[in-house]
C-alpha cells in the first residue's frame, strides 16, 4: 500500500516537472522571438488621422482618437537630455508638445516646436525628442502596436542596444 502511494506521488511530481519544463521552454522560445522588424497586427495609419475640434460654450477640446485603439503616454525629458534616435516598425506616433524647449529630429528635419504644436511621426521614420532647456513634456498618441520591442535604435546617449 505504501509503495503504491509513493509511486503515485512520484508520478504526480514527474508530471508536474514536465509541465514546468514545458512552460519554461515556451517562455524562452517566445522571449527569443521578439524581433519586431515585421510585426504588425493592427492598422498603422500612414497619414495623421483626423483630429476633431469640438466647440462648447466654455471653450473647446481637440479629440485625437475617437473610439480608436491607441496607446497614450506622457513623456518627460530632463533638461539637456534626449531619447535615443529610433524608429518603430509597429506604430506611428502623434506627439503633442506641452512645454517650450523641445528639440525634435524627424527624418532629416530638426524641429523646435512651441507648446501646443502637433508632430506626426510615421512608422519607420527615425526620430528623437530632446530638451534644449528646461524639462520638456510631450504627450504621445501611438497608433498601431505599442511594444517596447519594436524600437530600432540608431544612436543612444545611454549605450542601450
Amino acid at each position: 500500500m505504501l509503495s503504491g502511494f509513493l509511486c503515485g506521488r512520484l508520478h504526480l511530481m514527474s508530471c508536474f516537472c514536465c509541465i514546468i519544463l514545458s512552460f519554461f521552454q515556451l517562455v524562452m522560445t517566445n522571449s527569443r522571438e521578439t524581433d519586431m522588424t515585421n510585426y504588425v497586427t493592427k492598422p498603422i495609419p500612414s497619414d495623421l488621422p483626423p483630429i476633431d475640434t469640438v466647440v462648447r460654450p466654455w471653450g473647446s477640446f481637440r479629440q485625437y482618437a475617437h473610439n480608436t485603439d491607441v496607446t497614450v503616454s506622457l513623456m518627460t525629458v530632463k533638461p539637456e537630455h534626449r531619447l535615443s534616435l529610433q524608429a518603430h516598425t509597429g506604430r506611428a506616433e502623434l506627439w503633442i508638445v506641452l512645454d517650450e524647449g523641445a528639440e525634435i529630429l524627424r527624418g532629416d528635419e530638426i524641429l523646435h516646436p512651441h507648446a501646443g504644436e502637433e508632430i506626426w511621426i510615421p512608422a519607420n521614420t527615425p526620430h528623437r525628442l530632446g530638451s534644449i532647456g528646461p524639462t520638456v513634456r510631450v504627450l504621445e498618441v501611438a497608433f498601431g502596436n505599442w511594444q517596447q520591442a519594436d524600437i530600432v535604435r540608431f544612436d543612444d546617449d545611454y549605450a542601450r542596444p
